[in-house]
């Protein structure tokens, strides 16, 4: 049987600052991200199983990607909590914002392996995760591949 790729792609909103960085970035804003995900695997060949034929069920893979990056990035601000932006964080909190606390300046390259990681968790062991694209703008994204991390 044949590997195939299957790719869901999510959306979400989320703020975020690069601090210490020389340009507009170092302020407080936000994106609306695109996230692409592909998971390889081979389709269940078990004509008895009730998910026959696929790699994943796409409602298995969104659940996945929904409750490990999706509710929790999105309509929150990111901050790396080992800058001074922890003394903002805490302002926001106070005034009921959600707010996220990393350990990475959060660029989207930096997103995008913090999400790999917790995709590759979460997915079955016949499943592994090829790739990812995070889409900042219209016309900027990282992407992550298995094969350049192996």
């Amino acid at each position: 049987m044949s590997n195939i790729r299957i790719t869901k792609q999510f959306s979400f909103e989320t703020g975020h600052a690069l601090y210490g960085y020389d340009g507009k970035c170092k302020n407080v804003h936000g994106h609306s991200y695109r996230l692409d995900v592909t998971v390889i695997g081979k389709p269940i060949s078990d004509t008895s199983h009730v998910k026959f034929g696929m790699v994943i069920d796409f409602s298995d893979l969104k659940r996945i990607v929904k409750e490990e990056i999706v509710d929790v990035f999105d309509h929150a601000t990111v901050f790396n909590k080992n800058t001074p932006h922890v003394e903002l964080a805490k302002e926001l909190e106070d005034r009921g914002h959600n707010v996220l606390l990393v350990n990475y300046q959060p660029t989207s390259e930096m997103m995008v392996v913090d999400f790999a990681e917790k995709i590759k968790q979460r997915l079955p062991k016949t499943i592994m995760l090829h790739s990812l694209k995070l889409q900042e703008t219209a016309t900027s994204f990282a992407e992550w591949y298995a094969s350049d991390n192996e």
